[in-house]
């Protein structure tokens, strides 16, 4: 099981932060779309280290799937086959009012965005037509000037966050994995994400080994009294934020938490930042994150991801030093090997 580890920060400083990544012994760095451009760091990743790299997530539905291609395509060459573009789709009010795009049927747009940046590959890859028509995109017009270099890579795969069931199975039809939100648990997992992506498999007659798993987790990890009380509070915020969310109360709800995404978002909407992390009690922060040693978080990662993941992302939303995370990842190596 691979372990990976977000980057992010001012554009100049990823270089330096990539490599102390890859010296702490991350297989991956990932990108997530925030308060900075996802697809630019990636560049700057593959340029200066060896790492695997790939965002988690890119917005699909604002930009053009013609952009996605060249990006990925691009990427590919410069990282020599070490990029995944890992998509998803968000949520309405963002993509109708921050970016100003079109939010129709999301899941039959993020299905034509997949298929569309494939049949985009496979023409610069073969010289064949492009002749992509779809409900939501249609692609038909790519003259010879416009062909990117040939590299030796194959595209990227393409990976689709997914928490609905409808984009669940649609990752299991079309996508090449699928990336499962830090707001999971391993009883959601086994009982709603695994079964809705094997439905999406079994559809369309793929095989279950066509479509990789990547959860990105929370992990609370310490050595010290010290150590112990800043990744609590830092896990305790991330998870009491998520979960304020109405979308992500089927994880909640699953376990019978369902009332403390109701009075999650009323504290929000009030104003209460500081009330939300007490909402997180200890049976509701160890089902959802990985709490404890480096040892014990290699453990529990292996008993709950070695038999599902190939490669797993950690989220560590809290001060913490390279050397901490460097025995996080070694012990998670061991577990799980």
């Amino acid at each position: 099981m691979k372990v990976d580890f977000g980057v992010h920060g001012h554009l100049a400083d990823v270089p330096d932060r990539a490599r102390a990544l890859e010296a702490a012994g991350v297989d991956g760095v990932f990108t997530f779309e925030a308060s900075s451009d996802v697809f630019l760091p990636l560049a700057l990743v593959a340029e200066h280290t060896n790492l695997f790299c790939y965002s988690n997530v890119a917005l699909a539905l604002p930009r053009s799937p013609m952009h996605l291609a060249y990006l990925g395509h691009d990427l590919q060459r410069l990282s020599e086959g070490r990029t995944a573009l890992g998509l998803g789709s968000q949520i309405r009010p963002h993509i109708e009012k921050r970016f100003s795009a079109r939010w129709d049927r999301p899941v039959g747009q993020m299905r034509e965005v997949i298929e569309s940046i494939r049949a985009i590959h496979h023409c610069w890859k073969s010289g064949e037509q492009l002749d992509y028509r779809g409900e939501h995109y249609t692609f038909t017009l790519m003259t010879p000037m416009f062909v990117p270099q040939p590299h030796a890579w194959d595209p990227p795969p393409i990976w689709l966050g997914a928490l609905g069931p409808q984009m669940t199975r649609l990752a299991g039809e079309v996508a090449d994995g699928i990336l499962v939100h830090p707001f999971h648990t391993r009883r959601f997992l086994e009982e709603v994400t695994i079964p809705r992506l094997e439905d999406g498999i079994e559809a369309v007659g793929r095989s279950r080994d066509d479509v990789v798993v990547i959860p990105t987790v929370l992990t609370c990890a310490y050595r010290d009294e010290e150590e112990r009380e800043r990744a609590l509070r830092g896990v305790r915020m991330n998870l009491a934020f998520y979960g304020s969310t109405p979308a992500y109360r089927a994880t909640l709800e699953m376990h019978g938490w369902g009332e403390i995404q109701a009075e999650l978002n009323r504290l929000t909407k009030e104003g209460r930042w500081d009330e939300i992390p007490a909402c997180i009690d200890d049976e509701v922060l160890h089902t959802i994150a990985v709490v404890g040693t480096p040892a014990e978080i290699g453990r529990e990662m292996a008993v709950r991801y070695r038999d599902v993941a190939a490669r797993v992302g950690l989220s560590m939303p809290y001060q913490h030093g390279d050397d901490l995370l460097a025995e996080v990842v070694s012990e998670i190596r061991v577990a799980s090997s």
